[in-house]
């Protein structure tokens, strides 16, 4: 049976919208006892059986273009910027969904999430380039300075994305890895705070990785410098329907 994504929720006036261009994901094998060390207490990290007889945890840096980033209660006014999520794989309350360490956004409207949410967001510079031909992606090239600091090369290797390590097959690798569709994080005022968003299922391609590091996963203690990634994939392009705003869990 194909996986074939999730239903889409019926939009609301305070939901957003927004195309991700140069989207890519690099994914992360780690320990899981030091992926529970860093998650607050409901947190349980998804466990992993990999290919090798090894079990694991995963987290993956997941940077993009914002286009036209806009809620639908103001058209008028959108907007276009990097983006980074620091993301791990996890349940809460029996739910599977991705723990979000943070997010870098390379725009003033950083303060949004912030002030008003009060999400782990951080200002950062974030350039993007890439080469697109009619085959797919040639090359991809990220770099990142401040909180969310990095540098990633990837190149294509011209196919769709299939089965990864630690996963049964191509369905289970698209729905775990790719489609979680909730996500929690550690307000940075008190307690946790959840969201979610809707997209289509991934049409991306698997890459080689010429280059990694994410200082967020290296200060956290889960990632080496130097380490080799799990994984990477890109999509030219990916629909994003944002449920604005994020609700706070009970304590």
């Amino acid at each position: 049976m194909t996986f074939g994504g999730t239903e889409r929720p019926a939009p609301r006036w305070c939901h957003a919208a927004t195309e991700l261009d140069d989207f890519a994901m690099v994914t992360y094998r780690v320990p899981t006892e030091r992926l529970d060390a860093v998650t607050p207490d409901g947190v349980v990290p998804d466990r992993f059986t990999f290919d090798d007889g090894t079990e694991g945890s995963l987290v993956s840096a997941v940077p993009f273009l914002d286009r036209d980033f806009h809620f639908r209660f103001f058209p008028l006014v959108k907007v276009s910027c990097g983006q980074v999520n620091y993301r791990a794989y996890v349940h809460v309350g029996g739910r599977r969904g991705v723990w979000f360490f943070g997010t870098s956004l390379d725009s003033v409207f950083v303060a949004l999430p912030r002030r008003a949410w009060r999400m782990p967001w951080h200002r950062d510079r974030i350039h993007i380039d890439s080469d697109w031909g009619p085959d797919g992606c040639r090359r991809w090239a990220f770099r990142a300075d401040g909180w969310g600091a990095g540098e990633c090369r990837l190149t294509s290797q011209g196919v769709p994305l299939g089965r990864l390590d630690g996963f049964a097959d191509r369905d289970h690798t698209l729905e775990v890895l790719t489609h979680p569709t909730v996500g929690w994080y550690e307000r940075t005022s008190q307690g946790l705070g959840q969201y979610s968003i809707w997209h289509d299922v991934l049409a991306a391609e698997a890459c080689d990785v010429d280059e990694a590091r994410f200082a967020v996963f290296e200060r956290l203690g889960l990632v080496e410098p130097g380490a080799a990634p799990h994984s990477a994939i890109v999509q030219r392009t990916v629909h994003f329907d944002v449920h604005t705003p994020p609700v706070r869990l009970a304590d």
